[in-house]
């Protein structure tokens, strides 16, 4: 059986999430962050957002969406793993700065429409 071309996905590949990290961004930046930085690439790890707190701590933010919650949904796809590559490419962000600069890992979970902000969802130590 053919599929309606209608309903059928017409995004290309990237977009969703280019579109889930506007979204975000257009959140974060109403709730006081400030833009450092998008989609910061190192080799073997990757920061979608990096902005200011106006409290002051340098944010990292992982933005992730999905359909639905079913299989752990968008908060649980950032896996050990996931948060491994965003370490690694935040210490080499990090590099830049002479001495300790506060900083904090966020996540924005994007759910059938929902954004959830996540605030400090994980440490540098795990």
């Amino acid at each position: 059986m053919r599929q309606d071309p209608a309903k059928a996905a017409t995004r290309p590949p990237g977009q969703v999430g280019a579109l889930a990290e506007d979204a975000a961004w257009n959140y974060l930046q109403r709730q006081g962050l400030q833009l450092v930085e998008r989609n910061y690439r190192v080799r073997g790890g990757e920061i979608d957002i990096i902005a200011r707190d106006s409290k002051g701590p340098l944010v990292f933010v992982e933005v992730r969406a999905r359909a639905s919650a079913a299989f752990g949904g968008a908060s649980a796809s950032v896996d050990a793993r996931k948060r491994a590559r965003i370490l690694l490419a935040a210490r080499h962000y990090l590099m830049r700065f002479p001495g300790e600069m506060a900083c904090r890992f966020d996540v924005v979970a994007i759910e059938g429409g929902q954004l959830h902000w996540i605030r400090d969802a994980f440490d540098a130590d795990g």
